[in-house]
């Protein structure tokens, strides 16, 4: 079922005047993976970022494989929005459980 949402709510920005309607996310089509890995690059024109799994639980290994799993390509644009959106969500977080470490 798409899920609404007003374009005051988008990002947590105000959209400007005339942005009347509404946005709707169709999610018949989404899947969900989990990741612990991600690492990105970055030309002019685009940001690149890959997600995968380290399954390797021995730390002590001279050589540690990551199964990449997904590749996002993105503008510069899209990623700073993405930079924002991320950062309130670790703020939002760590307001409600406590200081994440790095």
């Amino acid at each position: 079922m798409p899920e609404n949402v007003t374009p005051s709510k988008i990002n947590g920005k105000s959209q400007p005047a005339g942005a009347g309607s509404q946005v709707s996310f169709n999610t018949n089509n989404l899947k969900s993976s989990y990741c612990n890995v991600c690492n990105g690059s970055s030309t002019q024109e685009e940001v690149v970022i890959n997600f995968g799994v380290n399954e390797s639980w021995d730390m002590n290994k001279s050589k540690i494989e990551v199964d990449l799993h997904h590749r996002v390509v993105m503008s510069p644009h899209a990623a700073k929005r993405l930079a924002d959106m991320m950062n309130r969500l670790i703020e939002e977080h760590e307001a409600r459980y406590g200081k994440l470490q790095s």
